[in-house]
């Protein structure tokens, strides 16, 4: 029986580095993201490869089904009060506190990002992460404009807008800025394409007014598009950007879904519903087109020579002669800032990718955020959300490292029964169960705590890889970052110091092969952590110390019982 027990012990730690181990492998596979198409990104031509033959510039999306006259009807070429020939682009910029973006004067798209406050590297603050950006190779733009019904002129975003000036910047002391293109097709219909930054500020506000100049009613539809070449990062075990999805996501309402590019290729996505949002992720940024929620759009996609195209078209509104109507929307642009993700529009918080563990990993953020709000400082943040976990399963591990105390006073008499009863295993398994019961001991007990922290140790490990909020953040000392690991792999070494105090104060396998390799387990794990992010380390070794202070105190509590 004894034997049984041991071997039970060491399939329950076994159980849980592999566990542990295999969670984060298999989840890594469950959201890497989708792999590239080579033979059809080697084949995407010029500028971008969703093109009409006829005009080579991007292709305009159709009018919703159900409209009074079809899509056909409605000239595909861009209709320009001032010329129809392709225009010059002289980008229009725009600077607010957080935000560089370059705007394209025909369609007045969002054709390149830059996050002032997100450098690529930490020690190269002056490198901004780049999110939009129209060339070719890194192709990622938004666009937006209107389609009409009968042939009308349209402010698609083929359309040469006109910008009152070339550059727009976010002054001191003021919270809003509004850049505004115009349009006009005389005696017909006239718009403006307004954006709206605000300090701080993540989302921009889209809106487009409508004047209706002539006899007749105007009808036109409002659309947003994503548009990007698919071109994930190589998958790597020391390249953290990779371990998380990048590619299209949506929202019907209620589901948030992720699309592998060669599934959508082969069956596009394709929907009417109110209240979603389409985007496209990656680690740590996002960039998404936020309809009306109370207004059903026609949600569909499109995958051509490597790049998805994912669009919105909302429905047909009439303007009536001499009147004007507003159509709106959201986009995003920029960092997964939970706190703003969440006030832009319902499920966009769900672009933050905890996996299978949200329902851990969001309370846990929760914790962490309300914690940061008081110390200012994300370690420190992480060491007293450790220290209240500890306290809140302080019950359940105190009675588990009461029964490890008992088996470890109980050494000398298992060592003598085992003597005693060396060649016979029935006796021996009979006198160990009666020692046991009367002491009132578990020899398994030691695992669960074990088991019960790799539920938090995972949502930890996708918190910290995942939060935006502690990507760069400092610590103290030598660590700056504790989204990235250790430099000096000093965290991981104190780590494999605490584990080892920490199962020295518990009772040692009785079989010598068992209790070598229980020995060797801290440097297993340290090698392990040794690559994850400082963060989590400082949670483990935080998780460590706690525990040796626990199990010590028990032990002194039980050898004076």
């Amino acid at each position: 029986m004894n034997e049984k027990i041991d071997t039970l012990r060491l399939g329950l730690w076994f159980g849980a580095v592999a566990l542990l181990w295999t969670c984060i492998q298999a989840w890594q596979l469950d959201y890497a993201p989708p792999r590239t198409i080579p033979d059809l990104v080697e084949e995407a031509p010029g500028a971008t490869a969703s093109t009409e033959a006829e005009s080579g510039l991007p292709a305009l999306p159709s009018l919703p089904e159900g409209s009074v006259e079809s899509a056909a009807t409605v000239s595909p070429q861009p209709v320009n009060a001032v010329t129809t020939a392709e225009p010059s682009r002289e980008p229009v910029r725009v600077r607010t506190d957080v935000l560089e973006v370059e705007i394209d004067p025909i369609g007045g798209d969002l054709k390149s990002a830059r996050l002032s406050k997100y450098p690529v590297h930490k020690d190269q603050p002056d490198v901004p992460v780049v999110l939009l950006n129209p060339e070719p190779e890194e192709l990622f733009v938004f666009r937006s404009g209107l389609r009409a019904l009968g042939g009308r002129p349209e402010a698609n975003h083929l359309t040469l807008l006109e910008a009152a000036q070339g550059e727009y910047s976010l002054a001191k002391g003021e919270d809003e800025l509004e850049v505004r293109f115009s349009w006009e097709a005389p005696g017909d219909v006239a718009v403006d394409k307004i954006y709206r930054f605000e300090r701080g500020r993540y989302d921009v506000g889209l809106e487009y007014r409508v004047r209706n100049l002539g006899a007749e009613p105007y009808s036109a539809a409002s659309y947003l598009q994503i548009e990007r070449l698919h071109n994930p990062p190589e998958r790597s075990y020391f390249n953290v950007d990779s371990y998380s999805f990048t590619g299209p996501v949506t929202y019907d309402g209620d589901k948030y879904q992720k699309h592998d590019v060669e599934e959508l290729a082969k069956e596009p996505f394709s929907q009417t519903l109110a209240g979603g949002w389409l985007a496209s992720i990656q680690h740590h940024f996002l960039a998404a087109a936020v309809p009306p929620p109370d207004q059903e759009f026609n949600y569909d996609t499109q995958v051509k020579d490597g790049i998805y195209t994912l669009t919105a078209m909302g429905p047909v509104t009439s303007v009536a002669p001499g009147a004007e109507a507003s159509l709106s929307a959201q986009l995003f642009v920029g960092p997964k800032l939970q706190a703003q993700l969440e006030e832009v529009a319902d499920g966009l918080k769900l672009t933050v990718d905890y996996g299978l563990l949200t329902i851990l990993a969001q309370p846990l953020f929760w914790l962490l955020q309300q914690i940061y709000n008081l110390v200012g400082n994300w370690g420190w943040s992480i060491i007293i959300a450790t220290f209240l976990i500890k306290l809140a399963f302080y019950k359940l591990t105190e009675t588990s490292g009461r029964s490890m105390a008992r088996m470890r006073n109980l050494q000398p008499r298992l060592a003598a029964l085992q003597e005693r009863y060396k060649d016979d295993r029935q006796k021996l398994s009979e006198a160990l169960m009666d020692l046991y019961k009367r002491e009132k001991v578990n020899p398994a007990a030691g695992c669960l705590p074990m088991l019960i922290q790799i539920p938090f140790f995972i949502a930890f490990y996708w918190v910290l890889l995942e939060s935006v909020e502690m990507r760069q953040a400092p610590f103290a000392l030598w660590i700056t970052d504790l989204s990235s690991r250790d430099p000096y792999f000093i965290l991981p070494l104190l780590m494999a110091a605490a584990m080892w105090v920490q199962t020295s104060l518990n009772p040692a396998p009785p079989d010598p092969m068992q209790a070598k390799i229980m020995k060797w387990m801290p440097m297993i794990f340290a090698g392990m952590f040794a690559f994850f992010p400082a963060g989590l380390v400082l949670y483990w070794f935080t998780n460590s110390v706690l525990s040796i202070a626990q199990q010590w105190r028990i032990n002194k509590v039980v050898a004076g019982d």
